[in-house]
């Protein structure tokens, strides 16, 4: 965050899916990268279904883990101002949550599914660094056959 030259870009999450191919199936949570590009995130199923309850409005009867986080930042006047998917090495996707309390200001390191989990309960924008666009962003007729992650449960 420090560093003056990097950028990055607001995005959305367009979906959580099962991607299906040769290899099994696996939870991802895709993110709109502009025009008809997406950024593909492999996540673990619990993020996925979490993820995917957030994007719906879904309150299940008991807090799980994430909705147990955003309800101590709210208890203690911690603001979320955004998730940052800062880089990506060796196929891992790295990001931090930019919290505010007052005139403090804290960034935290988290995974980037738990990141998008929060900062949808948030409302928080969800920032990715261009030169994680760059690397990647996969067109939408690339990606693996996407399953809906509800019809797949």
């Amino acid at each position: 965050m420090s560093d003056d030259n990097m950028t990055a870009q607001s995005c959305r999450v367009q979906g959580v899916f099962m991607s299906v191919s040769d290899m099994g199936a696996a939870p991802t949570v895709v993110l709109d990268a502009g025009e008809d590009s997406t950024i593909p995130i492999y996540v673990g199923l619990w993020e996925a279904i979490s993820i995917n309850n957030a994007l719906n409005s879904e309150m299940l009867p008991r807090p799980i883990t994430h909705d147990l986080i955003v309800e101590l930042f709210r208890n203690f006047e911690i603001a979320l101002d955004a998730l940052h998917i800062d880089s990506l090495e060796e196929g891992v996707f790295y990001a931090k949550l930019l919290l505010r309390q007052g005139s403090r200001t804290e960034i935290m390191d988290c995974r980037p599914s738990d990141g998008i989990a929060i900062a949808l309960r948030y409302r928080a924008p969800i920032m990715i660094e261009d030169t994680v666009v760059e690397s990647a962003a996969v067109k939408k007729d690339d990606l693996p056959r996407m399953v809906d992650l509800k019809e797949y449960l």
